[in-house]
This record gives structure tokens, C-alpha cells and sequence, in this order.
């Protein structure tokens, strides 16, 4: 970790731990990924393209992401009106990260989940 300005890696306000935040819930790097797969999409389509999320949840997830200013949503003035989501700089700059932590899952996966197995029945 990048150190603070003191010098303290582990500081309450060192940067990394900003971004291990806003990687922390589980599906914002979903959707995050999702719109850095296809670009801008409407809340249905990322409903579509997103398995296992309800729709509150990506709601949720929308906001907190624009919230940490790593998507936004454009109005369009139509009838019936629309909103599309799409990645900010930081968000798309995100996506290197998000993969990188994708193809360490798929090389550590089994074992990470074997090691859970193990630890529930208790061995």
C-alpha cells in the first residue's frame, strides 16, 4: 500500500482503502463491469445482462456508484422518459482492477472455496 503523508500505509484515510471500499459490495463491480462490457445501458437491460440481482439491489448499487463518482446517468427528455448509466473516467479506469481480480478467481477460485468447505465442517 501507498503510504500516507506521515508515512503510515495503514492511516484511516490512506487511499487504498477508499478503493477497497468502493470495490467492497458485492455487486458493484458487477455492474460496473457490465457497463464497462457494453456500455451505456437502461436499468432493465442490466437487470437482463446481471443474473441474481433484484432490481432494488441494482438501484442500490447505481446510486452508491454514483455516489463514488464512478457512473452517471443521463435523463432523456422523451415520453415514456429514459435513463441510461454509464462509467465516468473512474469508472471505466476501474476495469483493469475488476479484471485482474477475475482472473485471480479463476486460478484461486477451487481453492478458496475448498478452504471454506474445510472450514465449515469444521477440519
Amino acid at each position: 500500500m501507498v503510504g500516507d503523508a506521515a508515512g503510515d500505509a495503514f492511516a484511516a484515510d490512506c487511499r487504498a482503502r477508499l478503493a477497497f471500499e468502493v470495490i467492497a459490495n458485492r455487486w458493484d463491480s458487477v455492474v460496473v463491469y457490465a457497463l464497462g462490457e457494453r456500455g451505456p445501458m437502461r436499468p432493465r437491460a442490466l437487470l437482463d445482462r446481471i443474473g441474481g440481482i433484484s432490481p432494488k439491489v441494482l438501484n442500490e448499487a447505481l446510486r452508491r456508484l454514483e455516489y463514488n463518482g464512478l457512473v452517471e446517468h443521463r435523463r432523456y427528455a422523451e415520453a415514456p422518459p429514459r435513463v441510461d448509466y454509464l462509467l465516468t473516467e473512474a469508472g471505466t479506469a476501474l476495469l483493469g482492477p475488476i479484471r485482474a481480480l477475475g482472473a485471480w478467481s479463476a486460478v484461486h477460485g477451487d481453492a478458496v472455496l475448498a478452504a471454506q468447505d474445510r472450514h465449515r465442517k469444521g477440519n
